[in-house]
Order: C-alpha cells, then structure tokens, then sequence
C-alpha cells in the first residue's frame, strides 16, 4: 500500500488520531457530568467564530479559524450557563436556544462571505461536516501543540475533575473552587471542540466527544481506566476513518470517523465484561435459573413437611411450580448433579438427599424469617406476606439472616404456624 507512505496521507492520519485522543478524554467528563450535549452547543456555536475570524483578518491558518471559533464557542458555553442560572428555563433547553442561534448566525455569516468580493469562501463550509482530507502540515502541529496542551490540563487538574464529576457537594465542602473548575473544563472542550471542526465538522462533533465516554464507561469502574480506553478508542476511530476515506476515494472523512467509533459503543454495550447486554443477559439467565431451582429444593421440602420422607412425581412438585415438564426434568437433572436430589425406582419421582435437605432447610428458614418480619413489622396480612418473601429468600444473606433472626427474637414459627427450620448453628 504505497498511498500510506504519501505526506499527506500521513498528515490526515496523524490529525485524526491527534483529535480522536483528545476529544475521547475529554468527553468522559462532559459524559459523566450529563453535559452531553453541552459538545455540540459549543461546536456549533464556533462556526459563527470561524466565520469572524476569517472577515477579519481574510488568512486561513488553522490557529486563526481556532482562536475564532474558541472565543464564540466559550460565548456559547456561558450563555448556556447564563441562561440556565439567571432564569428559570432548564439547561436542555437553553442549549438549544444558544446551539440555534449561533448556528443560524453562522449560516448567515458563511452567505454574506460568499456574496463578497473577497470572499472566496472555498473550505469554510466544510467547517459544517469536517474536511479532514485537506489536512497539512501545519494543521498537524496546530492539533498535536492542543493535544498538549489538553492532556497536560486534564492531568494538572485530575484530582479536582474526579470529585466534581462524582460529588460536587463534597467538592465544595473540602474547598475546591467549583467555578474555576467549571470553567477550567469548559475551556479544554472549547479547544477540543475547536480542534476537531476541520475533522469531523459542527453537526458530527458531539458524536467524537460524547460517544468514546459512552463506550469506554461499559468496560470499567475506575475513572484512569476510562480515560485510558476513551482516548484509546477515539484515536483508533481516527485512524479507522483516515483509512477508510484513504481507501474509497471520494468519501468524507469525517462521518467515517463516526461510525468508526460507533462500532466500538456497539461492539462495548454489547460484549463488556459487566456492562454489557451479553453480560447482564447471561446473568439474568444465571439468577434465573438459580431461582428456579432453590424454588424446587424448597417446594420438595414443603410436601416433605406435609407426607414425610417420600419420593414425590413431577406432577406433585408441577402443582406448586408453573413449569412444563421439560423445564422440570432439565432443572431436577442439574439438582441431581449438584447431589441435591435422587430418582427413585418408579418413573418420575424425586426425593430430596441429605445435603439436599440442609440446602432446602436453609431456604424455608430464610423464607419464614422474612414472613414473620413482614408480618411483625410491616403488619401485612399473613396471607399477602409469601410471594415477597418467596423472592427475597433468594437474595437474603447469612448476615441479614442473623441480624433477622436477632430482631425477631429467635421465632419458632411463621405468621402461618409453620415450623421455621433450626440454623446451621443448632438450637439457640
């Protein structure tokens, strides 16, 4: 592949992941601060900026579009923060308000250029949906000195980010100057947002500021982590869309770069470790299946209780448990694997074993516990106190079971006049 060695291959390349790593570390505060959308006020409000910057001074070096579209684009961020403080409409809608008006504001300003002498207008509409292509030299050096400059200011103030994200009561309380914070941040996603219009343009930059968050939160609790695979995936977005455009001619860098960085949320909400959808689908179907047969050992103990030691039929335990009889043999056959229940000589009868006689005690006991606490505490009818204690049987610890059975004074029977079984420690 000869193209990749071309210059200005290299410079596109080198742009994107350059933006792609800032935008991606950035975004995870705005993201966990629920100021998603502040990103794409501000880009917006930066086109009016680039078109400003250009009327006055007629250069199109990339640090006079940036300076222009820094200095609209905070203008932005704190009418924003004007509007939501010093009246009553929400931040939401005040986003919208400033994202509208500066945006139309811009359009405006981009038609009377046009309409100029002067203005010869080619490149500052791509500032609408990025033009990463026409990356140079000196646009790399502008990007990799605010890369810098963005890095350097997220770690100098590490520290103070971490608590106002999570806590700004707290943040208050051991004297961190919240404003200055506030506006510390909102000036490196001013930069942020300023270096990557000539990438991915106005309309798709809250997509590269918000979307590396989003995709890195599914895959770890810790905050370094985050920013870790945040900016990790926002430059491989970069390079992924660099590539791609290199490859079919004639096609936008930018939106590459979005969908680039899309199929990493996807590939995230659906396969990470905790977070994911596989993840919580399988422990669902864990728990579920748990309950199920913790169910079955306790419904084996009940007609125990009521006929003694005998092996009962499918249709016995089917009568407590809406099961089809598939479900019923395929969940005693991973009992009788765990050594919690035994077949019988006569076809389809099942009797509980030894350990699977501890195992179902334990359960009714914690069953008849929360019974009697609901009934004693809480006054429910004992005749409405079983289907919530059937569920939280199963999520009760021995903890909670001792701190239970303390409460409630060591109760020999349920709100039913049923025996509650003797703990694993004996008769107190």
């Amino acid at each position: 592949m000869n193209i990749f060695f071309d210059a200005n291959v290299q410079y596109v390349l080198a742009g994107c992941m350059l933006f792609g790593l800032a935008s991606g570390v950035l975004g995870c505060f705005a993201f966990l601060r629920r100021r998603a959308l502040l990103g794409d006020a501000i880009a917006h409000a930066a086109l009016p900026g680039v078109c400003l910057a250009y009327l006055v001074t007629q250069n199109k070096h990339p640090a006079v579009f940036i300076v222009g579209a820094a200095v609209t684009g905070l203008a932005g961020s704190f009418a924003v923060n004007g509007i939501s403080r010093w009246s009553r409409i929400k931040e939401d809608a005040a986003i919208g308000i400033v994202l509208s008006v500066f945006f139309g504001f811009g359009i405006m300003l981009l038609t009377y250029i046009q309409h100029q002498p002067f203005g010869n207008q080619s490149g500052l509409d791509k500032f609408l949906f990025g033009q990463a292509a026409s990356l140079v030299g000196k646009d790399v050096q502008v990007f990799a000195i605010l890369t810098f400059i963005l890095l350097v200011g997220v770690v100098f103030f590490y520290k103070e980010f971490k608590v106002i994200a999570f806590d700004r009561t707290f943040a208050e309380v051991i004297g961190i100057p919240i404003g200055w914070m506030d506006a510390a941040l909102t000036l490196l996603i001013v930069l942020v947002v300023t270096t990557g219009l000539q990438a991915v343009g106005v309309v798709l930059m809250a997509a590269m500021l918000i979307t590396p968050a989003a995709a890195a939160r599914q895959w770890t609790q810790r905050l370094a982590t985050m920013l870790l695979l945040a900016g990790l995936f926002g430059a491989l977005a970069g390079a992924a869309g660099a590539i791609a455009s290199t490859l079919a001619p004639r096609m936008p860098t930018g939106p590459w770069i979005v969908i680039a960085v899309t199929a990493f949320f996807a590939v995230s909400i659906a396969f990470a470790p905790q977070r994911g959808m596989l993840a919580r689908w399988w422990r669902h179907r864990q728990q579920s299946m748990r309950v199920n047969l913790e169910n079955i050992l306790r419904t084996l103990y009940r007609l125990r209780e009521e006929e003694g030691d005998a092996a009962f039929s499918l249709d016995q335990i089917r009568r407590f448990r809406h099961l089809s009889v598939r479900q019923m043999l395929h969940f005693l056959g991973m009992l009788k694997r765990q050594g919690l229940v035994e077949p019988q000589a006569q076809p389809d009868r099942w009797r509980l074993t030894a350990l699977g006689v501890t195992r179902a005690a334990e359960l009714v006991r914690r069953h008849r516990l929360w019974e009697v606490y609901l009934s004693r505490y809480l006054h429910l009818d004992s005749h409405h106190v079983h289907a919530d204690a059937e569920e939280m049987e199963h999520i009760i610890t021995p903890e909670i079971e001792a701190e239970l059975e303390h409460l409630l004074a060591h109760p020999r029977r349920d709100p039913h006049d049923q025996p509650i079984p003797v703990g694993s420690g004996g008769p107190r």
